[in-house]
């Protein structure tokens, strides 16, 4: 699976687990949540670095932005398209 897929599936179990759900907001509160979010996500078995993650939304709004009329798309990118990480926990807050 690629990070977005992992993101997904991790997601998917953490809004049907609180206790998962609560360990993830948890890394929230970390000096560098960032990094304690990527070394939870590894302790539960979702191979899950910070590059990769960063990387996954950049690839995803370049990807998206090519797929359009040949690549001639330019259009401003949205604020927070691109951060899968955020992303992740709006929608378990």
């Amino acid at each position: 699976m690629n990070t977005l897929e992992l993101l997904d599936t991790l997601q998917k179990e953490a809004l049907r687990n609180e206790a998962l759900r609560a360990e993830l907001l948890a890394t929230r509160q970390a000096k560098d949540p960032f990094s304690a979010f990527c070394a939870k996500c590894r302790e539960l078995g979702y191979e899950i670095y910070e590059m990769d993650l960063i990387l996954a939304g950049e690839e995803f709004v370049a990807a998206m932005k090519r797929s359009t009329n040949g690549g001639g798309e330019n259009s401003p990118m949205l604020l927070g398209e691109d951060d899968f990480y955020e992303m992740f926990f709006d929608a378990l807050r």
